[in-house]
């Protein structure tokens, strides 16, 4: 019974796994826009190629959320995370909302381009 105990006492790592994807998620799409526009050979639709890991990473942080919200619940609140949990739901949020507009507008993009000739 003692290790059951020392493990109640440690931090959520699930918690800090999933402030960290949720913020690789929401920069994904920009730093990719950025480099996009400042390296020379890539061009701005290469930027695109990040959608799919900006989304992969706010889903995979909200996964992540949902399993730190249960070890906090599983240790009666002693697992500590709560406000990582929070903030991290957010971002993944934020991410999932900055994915979908960016596929919107290099959707669009592609329509334009097609209608155009």
């Amino acid at each position: 019974m003692a290790s059951r105990t020392g493990s109640n006492s440690r931090s959520n790592v699930r918690a800090s796994l999933a402030l960290v994807s949720a913020f690789c998620g929401v920069v994904a799409v920009p730093v990719a826009v950025v480099l996009g526009r400042r390296t020379p050979g890539v061009g701005l639709l290469d930027a695109a190629y990040a959608i799919p890991f900006g989304m992969a990473c706010s889903v995979g942080a909200l996964l992540f959320a949902r399993g730190a919200r249960g070890r906090i619940q599983r240790t009666l609140e002693r697992a500590g995370g709560r406000g990582r949990v929070r903030v991290s739901r957010w971002l993944a949020v934020a991410g999932i909302c900055v994915a979908l507009s960016a596929s919107i507008a290099v959707g669009f993009y592609e329509l334009l381009l097609r209608l155009e000739t």
